[in-house]
């Protein structure tokens, strides 16, 4: 294979993993707290001789947007919102991760979870006990919560060290590897829920550009096939 055949490779790889990434976004259009994502194309040159060199480019890095999502109003108790900058705080077996999604639920022991089962932290990083049957719950503005005019917990809302490291694990959760602090401005909104940052109708329009360019890449290859045939004919005969 070229030169040409490489470089156009390496291309209609990036477009096809971009592709998977616009398709998962419009997937999760209607996913409560999803942030939407996108691939950074990259171009990596390998210099040859004196007077030729490679460019190829690389659609490897995944950006994620954390731009705040219409706040939803659903009247559930345990439905919660931030405000603003911050993560929720939960504990998975992998260890703790955060999200901004708030449909939380208490379980049969009497903590507040997600609906995966993964405990709710507050900001020491313990799980919030919610008292059975309290009928009366609130939760003021820095993520408080009280019953029968009592506090008894408060939500943890964090803030990531360094948000461009935080990597994805399944749709909603993100591991800070750089580590978090306990927010020093919450904002919890008590009755609502993020709804996903995606614009349909932009990833749609990217969507269709994705798949144009693919198809032009895809023709160049199929024309420097048949060229390189050709040659390999001529040379033959």
């Amino acid at each position: 294979m070229e030169t040409a055949s490489y470089t156009a490779l390496s291309r209609q790889s990036g477009l096809l993993r971009e592709m998977r990434v616009i398709a998962n976004n419009i997937a999760n259009t209607n996913t409560t707290g999803f942030r939407q994502e996108g691939v950074i194309f990259s171009e990596y040159i390998t210099q040859g001789d004196t007077q030729t060199s490679v460019s190829m480019a690389r659609g490897r890095i995944r950006n994620t947007s954390f731009a705040q999502g219409n706040l939803e109003h659903t009247g559930g108790t345990y439905d919660f919102a931030i405000e603003g900058d911050g993560f929720f705080l939960v504990d998975t077996p992998d260890g703790q991760r955060l999200t901004r999604a708030g449909a939380f639920t208490p379980s049969a022991e009497g903590t507040l979870v997600t609906p995966d089962g993964h405990p709710v932290l507050d900001a020491g990083g313990t799980p919030i006990f919610v008292p059975p049957q309290a009928s009366d719950l609130m939760v003021a503005g820095d993520g408080t919560i009280s019953t029968q005019g009592r506090p008894v917990g408060q939500i943890g809302i964090v803030i990531p060290n360094d948000p461009k490291m935080m990597a994805r694990e399944g749709g909603l959760l993100f591991r800070a590897d750089e580590g978090f602090t306990p927010s020093e401005d919450p904002r919890v909104v008590q009755g609502f829920v993020e709804a996903s940052n995606v614009d349909p109708i932009l990833q749609v329009a990217r969507m269709v550009e994705v798949q144009r360019a693919y198809e032009l890449g895809q023709k160049f290859m199929e024309r420097e096939d048949e060229r390189i045939r050709s040659a390999l004919e001529a040379f033959v005969k």
